[in-house]
């Protein structure tokens, strides 16, 4: 018996990730990205939690997602409300 992955044509998979990159198929990245359910991975121009504004998240709600991971880095952190 053999196994294979299925097959996602045409939509972003996080295949892993790292304490410093996160892999969208076969591609890492090495900042901070969003990543839709399908189409281009974009930039997202932030690079500490601290520097967070309501214009990031409204950006990310710009794609209309069913669900938001964030990642906010190797320890665990909260966002300001």
């Amino acid at each position: 018996m053999k196994f294979q992955p299925d097959s996602a044509e045409g939509v972003n998979l996080i295949t892993r990730h790292d304490g410093a990159r996160v892999w969208v198929g076969s591609t890492p990245f090495d900042h901070s990205v969003l990543v839709p359910w399908a189409g281009t991975v974009l930039p997202w121009d932030v690079d500490a939690l601290d520097a967070l504004t309501p214009a990031h998240f409204e950006r990310c709600l710009g794609l209309q997602p069913a669900l938001v991971i964030f990642g906010s880095g190797p320890r665990l952190q909260f966002v300001r409300p």
